[in-house]
């Protein structure tokens, strides 16, 4: 065999040789990191305080596995609470997402709320009944809400001014306050624009049914054909009371601050003309139609009713008659400038 071929053979015999050791000293090393990892007392021998080591590790992972899964449980439980009881809290006054709903409740804190810990430091909470989404006030909280209550804060129920989302009226006085209200700017705006004479009347579209008869003929054709002549509706007005009269010296036009009938055309029209300084208005009579100005429609009010029924808190007259009342409703003006 040549010198060259012998040289390259022991070459190969200690790359193999090499190998060899590299590969037991490989698999030594995996033998020792795996008894330390099995040695969890570091005593350098597996044994079964090992064994013990193990058992107690798998046993607290175990362990917090189950109060992760309580702790999503109860969080789950808390989040269905939330959104059962509908809690109202001082921060959320702040917050763009919360508004205050047009009908509202004032009441004492009931004990679902009272006891419960998701509803704790609450100041109210929101309920939808009947289709109406509803903000309950707790009565020792009211005054959180920096809300303006007529005629005072003792009610239960109340509906929002028309006019300021801040101010609330008792449902009960709600139409008579609004009555009110409107007549006493009537008579702001005639003294602004310098009247010299103000009246405003309060009438009502009275319905009555009542049988015509439009000649003896006709009479005796229903007569004999058996028919039945059909009710037909009459209406009219009754004049309840002259609400306001007023005199004055009389001035220049100075332009009027309106809250209530600020968006009333008429209103609008009269304060144009009188201003007028080529030809100013001297003289004005006008019906006004309350339920324009009033806020509350027939719809919301049908809810309403159906919430105080399901409360057992319905009184002797409905939201809906007194809408439906309200509708027939005017106020008279006659202005002498």
């Amino acid at each position: 065999m040549s010198e060259g071929k012998m040289e390259k053979k022991t070459k190969f015999g200690e790359v193999v040789s090499g190998v060899g050791k590299n590969a037991k000293d490989l698999l030594g090393k995996s033998k020792d990191i795996a008894m330390h990892m099995a040695d969890q007392n570091a005593d350098g021998k597996l044994d079964l305080k090992d064994v013990s080591v193990i058992a107690e590790s798998v046993g607290n992972t175990v362990k917090k596995g189950t109060q992760a899964v309580r702790a999503t449980a109860e969080e789950k439980a808390r989040i269905l609470e939330l959104k059962a009881l509908q809690p109202v809290f001082r921060e959320f006054l702040n917050n763009g997402d919360f508004y205050m709903s047009r009908f509202i409740r004032v009441t004492e804190r009931d004990k679902k709320h009272a006891e419960s810990e998701v509803c704790k430091g609450s100041i109210g909470f929101v309920s939808d009944q009947k289709g109406l989404r509803i903000v309950n006030i707790f009565r020792d909280s009211v005054d959180e809400f920096g809300l303006v209550f007529y005629p005072d804060k003792e009610s239960e129920f109340y509906y929002v001014d028309p006019s300021d989302s801040k101010g609330y009226i008792a449902l009960n006085e709600y139409f008579s306050h609004l009555k009110l209200l409107r007549i006493n700017e009537l008579q702001k705006l005639a003294q602004d624009l310098g009247a010299k004479h103000f009246r405003v009347i309060y009438k009502e579209e009275k319905l009555s049914l009542t049988e015509k008869e439009d000649s003896a003929k006709t009479h005796a054709k229903q007569v004999i054909s058996g028919e039945i002549e059909k009710n037909s509706t009459e209406r009219n007005f009754s004049t309840v009371e002259v609400e306001a009269e007023m005199t004055f010296p009389g001035h220049s036009p100075i332009k009027p601050q309106l809250k209530y009938l600020n968006n009333d055309p008429s209103i609008k029209t009269l304060i144009e003309m009188r201003m007028y300084e080529k030809a100013p208005l001297l003289h004005q009579k006008y019906m006004l139609k309350l339920s324009n100005s009033s806020g509350l429609k027939e719809s919301e009010a049908a809810k309403i009713d159906a919430v105080l029924k399901g409360m057992k808190c319905a009184g002797n007259a409905t939201v809906v008659s007194e809408v439906q009342n309200e509708a027939r409703r005017y106020l008279q003006y006659e202005i002498d400038f």
